[in-house]
């Protein structure tokens, strides 16, 4: 006959005996001469009971972090175990934000929308001040550079149709509704301002001779009313990047209003000491030191202000591009006041200050674009702004007290 199995009440009570003897700390192999015993309560383990505490015994090797852990958790020293530092990374490796699907097109908008503008204020004031060959070149300019920006316009909305669609309604909230009826304004007033520039080509006589003497008072009313539209023609864009989620652009929304403003002036007067000699480009003079004034200063507070998200500017490509903004700017200025009896110097000087913003408004663009891109100038602030709201939501403990009587 096979040998009777032992019940499973026997197994229990076994078991039993043998954890309250060698402990839990111990397997149920080892046996009572080891080390790995607990202490003795009460007189459950019998005589040897100190001699078994007492003898050595091989310990099991712990990994080094949980042994530190369990002492920790007992005696409340030891090591933390921490959670390793957060990746920025995301969902199949795409960004959290959807970068701008804006191309080129929209860099080179800002540009002669900033150009139209600048160029209709040195227009009024070589009106206003009797500079006609000022006013002349302030006005073709300002025709020129609002029609290249319609298209360029056109061209990023894929159909003429979509931007007669944005005129049905003006949202005063919306700034891509207040560009376009902006936009809207100004170009009559500036064509109509440019092409009285040729009425002193027309016949005398005849209708066309009624109209070259109608359109230099029309041309005057129709350059000041361009000239009053062109700052809001100027700053509107910086709003509309300001008003996007890109963080770089978001963040500097009291900043890039007023770079784009001094990159207007400044570029009108780059067109005022290229097309007019130096002894009509007083106006165009003044206009450049305001506007290098605005710009320095702006694009300064853009690539130190913001913290983190300056790093776009500063980095890569539009940190490049912003450097030698800044170059071409200064010395752009430096140029115009030193130069003012030289033509080639004034010519020189022009030159430096377009080019100066067109690089401005590109290295802007390219900066928010970059700052899209990346999660961690997404991701960083909002731990920054939520940790700020959680610190500010807690209480000091001399508030938290009732005040004294």
């Amino acid at each position: 006959m096979s040998p009777q199995r032992p019940e499973v009440g026997d197994l229990f009570r076994r078991f039993r005996d043998r954890l309250a003897t060698n402990g839990p700390g111990q397997s149920a192999a080892d046996g009572p001469g080891q080390r790995g015993g607990p202490r003795v309560r009460g007189g459950a383990a019998g005589a040897g009971s100190r001699a078994d505490l007492t003898s050595p015994q091989p310990r099991t090797a712990e990994p080094s972090g949980l042994r530190a852990g369990r002492r920790g958790g007992r005696r409340g020293g030891g090591e933390e175990l921490r959670v390793p530092e957060a990746e920025f990374t995301s969902y199949y490796g795409r960004p959290i934000l959807k970068a701008p699907v804006w191309k080129w097109d929209i860099a080179a908008y800002l540009f002669t929308g900033g150009l139209a503008a600048g160029s209709s204020l040195l227009a009024a004031g070589g009106q206003l001040t009797g500079r006609p060959a000022l006013r002349r070149a302030g006005r073709v300019t300002a025709l020129a550079a609002v029609s290249a920006s319609a298209v360029f316009l056109v061209k990023d909305l894929g159909r003429p149709a979509r931007f007669h669609h944005m005129l049905r309604v003006a949202k005063p909230t919306s700034p891509m509704s207040m560009g376009t009826w902006i936009l809207t304004a100004y170009g009559p007033a500036a064509g109509v301002a440019a092409i009285a520039e040729v009425a002193g080509r027309l016949p005398r006589h005849g209708p066309l001779g009624l109209a070259g003497r109608a359109l230099p008072s029309l041309g005057h009313v129709a350059g000041l009313f361009a000239a009053g539209t062109a700052p809001a023609l100027a700053t509107y864009t910086g709003v509309l990047l300001a008003d996007t989620a890109v963080p770089s652009w978001h963040e500097a929304y009291p900043e890039l209003p007023v770079i784009f403003a001094g990159s207007a002036l400044a570029s009108g007067a780059g067109v005022g000491l290229l097309a007019v000699p130096p002894e009509q480009a007083g106006p165009a003079r003044r206009m450049a030191v305001a506007g290098a004034a605005l710009e320095l200063v702006g694009t300064h507070r853009v690539e130190t202000r913001l913290g983190l998200l300056s790093e776009p500017y500063r980095l890569g490509r539009p940190g490049r591009l912003l450097r030698a903004s800044r170059l071409l700017t200064a010395g752009g200025v430096a140029a115009a006041l030193l130069g003012r009896r030289s033509r080639s110097v004034s010519t020189l000087s022009g030159a430096a200050l377009l080019a100066a913003s067109v690089l401005t408004r590109f290295g802007i663009f390219y900066g928010g674009v970059a700052s899209a891109r990346d999660p961690r100038y997404t991701v960083v602030p909002q731990r920054e702004r939520a940790d700020a709201r959680r610190t500010g939501m807690d209480l000091p403990s001399d508030r938290a007290a009732p005040p004294a009587v």
